[in-house]
C-alpha cells in the first residue's frame, strides 16, 4: 500500500489509520446506481401493480405513461452505469474490481467468508478488518448484486424490444429471451421476482453497513462518501 493512499492520526491512545478505497468514479456510480434501482423498483412495482384507473380523458392524466417513462429512463441509467462500472474494473485500483472477479480461488478467501458469517451470527467477537469489501460482501454482492443486475437488464431490454418492435434491441435482446423463457408472461414473472430480490439485497446491503460502521470500530458508510476509510483503534487486520 502506497504511502499516499494511507494516512494515520494519533491522539493520545487514541490511533486511526485511513485508506482511500472508493476513486470518484465508483462513488458517483455508486449513488446514480442507487437513485436509478429505487426508481426501477417503485415504478416497476407500479407496473406490475397498476394502480386504480383514474376517469375521464387518458391525454389529461398520462400517469401511467409517466410511470413507464421514468422506469425506462432509470433502466437506460442503470445500462450505462452498469457498462461503465465494468470498465472501470479493469482501469481503476484493486478495490474497483473486487465485486466483479472474486478471488474464489483462494483458500483465504473461504475462510474469510466464513468468518464472516460467524461474525454476522454473533459467534465472533472480534471483526476482521478490511481495506475494501469483506470476502462475504464480495461474494454476496458478486452472486445476487452483478448477476442479478446483469438479468434485469437482460430480461427487461427483452421486454421493452416486445413493446419497441422491430430494431437492435427486438434483434439483440427480444428475439432469443422471450423464446427461451417460452413466453412474455414469464419473462414479465421472473423480471418481477428479481426485483424482489434486489430489494432485499438493498435492504440487507443497507443493514450490514450500518451495522459494521458501528460494530468493527470503522468507516462504511462515509467512505462511499468521501472515498477514505477510517479505522479505529488499528488498521486493517486481514486481507483477502
Amino acid at each position: 500500500m502506497s504511502e499516499a493512499s494511507l494516512g494515520t492520526h494519533k491522539a493520545g491512545t487514541h490511533k486511526e489509520e485511513a485508506v482511500y478505497v472508493y476513486e470518484a468514479p465508483v462513488r458517483l456510480w455508486h449513488w446514480a446506481n442507487a437513485a436509478a434501482i429505487l426508481v426501477l423498483c417503485v415504478t416497476g412495482y407500479l407496473i406490475g401493480s397498476p394502480p386504480p384507473s383514474i376517469h375521464g380523458e387518458p391525454s389529461a392524466h398520462f400517469l401511467f405513461g409517466w410511470i413507464r417513462f421514468l422506469h425506462f429512463s432509470a433502466g437506460q441509467i442503470l445500462v450505462v452505469g452498469f457498462v461503465f462500472r465494468f470498465y472501470w474494473s479493469f482501469v481503476g485500483n484493486d478495490h474497483a474490481r473486487e465485486i466483479f472477479r472474486p478471488p474464489v480461488w483462494r483458500k483465504s478467501f473461504w475462510l474469510g467468508v466464513i468468518h464472516e458469517i460467524r461474525w454476522y451470527a454473533m459467534l465472533e467477537r472480534e471483526p476482521k478488518k478490511y481495506s475494501g469489501h469483506n470476502p462475504l460482501a464480495i461474494l454476496s454482492m458478486h452472486v445476487l448484486f452483478v448477476w442479478g443486475t446483469l438479468f434485469m437488464i437482460v430480461t427487461g431490454l427483452a421486454l421493452y424490444g416486445e413493446g419497441q418492435g422491430p430494431g437492435w434491441i427486438h434483434r439483440l435482446f427480444t428475439s432469443w429471451v422471450i423464446p427461451l423463457f417460452g413466453q412474455s408472461q414469464t419473462v414479465h414473472t421472473w423480471h418481477h421476482m428479481a426485483m424482489w430480490v434486489i430489494v432485499i439485497f438493498a435492504i440487507v446491503h443497507i443493514y450490514a453497513a450500518v451495522r459494521e460502521d458501528i460494530m468493527s470500530r470503522q468507516s462504511i458508510i462515509s467512505s462511499m462518501f468521501s472515498g477514505w476509510r477510517t479505522f479505529r483503534d488499528g488498521g486493517p487486520t486481514d486481507e483477502h
